[in-house]
């Protein structure tokens, strides 16, 4: 029987393995050792590890920043917990100045090992300064390395990977995917960066979802199955390094290809994706598509969420419209609300992952 963990369950499993198997592995942010645990990701350390190796910090992002910067130059490997990357502002500094360049301007003598986990997205309405997706702004800086599993057992795997590397590492989440469940093996086990997932394939568009919106990607694909078509889901899981050549390929077959971000689509993750694309085609005929956040702030409001989040119904509604143009007029009225129907348990419309 396949071991079901959440996303959330996965990251804190994969903090337990390093942490006992490293001494020098910690952990430090805001919360970290309350009962709640940062979604529950970091629950239970403290009382295993110690308040040495598990330390809650002070509202100073800019500071802590640089106290882990500093740990990781003295030989420790820290991961320090941001639970919301809207605050990694009042540390670019030190994220960009000092800690992606610290290797290369003391020519490979010290190294960086530090990961930074940062919660981005929607919940219950967190407004402006809460629900960013700023990933794209570290995808600009050469010396780090970013990543955004959307799935259990790519979390557990990369956050593995990401402690053992001697590079410092941004760690995507969204807060909606803590609670999604998928396989994750026991063993310890690493995935690799610049390595992307196809979590579905198809012949007719090419969707590639980053973080949640990988989720919704596959929800989109339930929507075209019914209307006859075809759509390969890819989750790039590591932005950069990325791993072009697995998207190319897809829409190198399909044709077509949407990109769904959790951010807005300006000098985003979206563009860079589909200019690599099209650079590596270099196909005039191949249709790119991108979506993502509408160039306003991120609203509050319940109903003002509901039209500035990309979801499985519009996803699903631009894709058809890319296979089918001026033909889908009548299909879109097809697509219903995104609501489960009575008849439809929750289980089966959950975000399993890959396997």
């Amino acid at each position: 029987m396949a071991r079901m963990l959440t996303y959330a369950e996965s990251i804190r499993e994969a903090t337990e393995n390093e942490m006992a198997r490293d001494s020098s592995v910690m952990v430090l942010g805001i919360g970290v050792d309350d009962f709640k645990g940062v979604y529950g990701t970091t629950t239970g350390l403290v009382e295993k590890f110690g308040t040495d190796r598990v330390v809650d910090t002070p509202i100073s992002e800019d500071a802590m920043t640089g106290v882990a910067i500093g740990a990781a130059l003295a030989g420790l490997r820290p991961i320090h917990v941001h639970i919301r990357m809207d605050f990694l502002l009042l540390a670019m500094n030190q994220l960009v100045n000092i800690a992606a360049k610290g290797r290369y301007m003391y020519g490979g003598e010290v190294c960086v090992p530090m990961v930074v986990r940062a919660i981005i997205g929607r919940s219950w309405g967190q407004g402006a300064q809460h629900s960013q997706g700023l990933h794209s702004f570290f995808m600009h800086v050469p010396g780090l390395k970013v990543v955004a599993p959307s799935t259990p057992y790519d979390a557990k795997g990369c956050l593995i990977q990401s402690i053992r590397d001697d590079n410092p590492v941004v760690f995507v989440e969204h807060r909606l995917i803590h609670y999604q469940k998928g396989h994750v093996p026991e063993v310890v086990y690493t995935i690799p960066f610049g390595q992307a997932r196809v979590l579905s394939e198809g012949s007719d568009i090419t969707l590639v979802g980053i973080s949640h919106m990988a989720a919704e990607c596959l929800r989109a694909k339930r929507y075209l199955h019914d209307m006859d078509l075809r759509a390969e889901v890819i989750d790039p899981v590591s932005l950069s390094p990325l791993d072009i050549d697995t998207i190319a390929a897809s829409v190198e077959k399909t044709g077509k290809l949407l990109v769904v971000d959790t951010a807005w689509t300006a000098c985003g993750a979206s563009a860079e994706i589909i200019v690599q694309v099209t650079e590596r085609l270099g196909n005039a005929k191949t249709e790119c598509r991108r979506m993502g956040f509408a160039p306003v702030t991120c609203p509050t409001t319940k109903n003002l969420e509901n039209h500035f989040y990309p979801d499985a119904q519009k996803i699903a509604s631009v894709a058809c419209r890319m296979v089918n143009g001026d033909r889908v007029s009548t299909v879109v009225d097809r697509i219903p609300d995104f609501s489960i129907p009575p008849e439809v348990s929750p289980e089966s419309v959950e975000f399993r992952g890959p396997f």
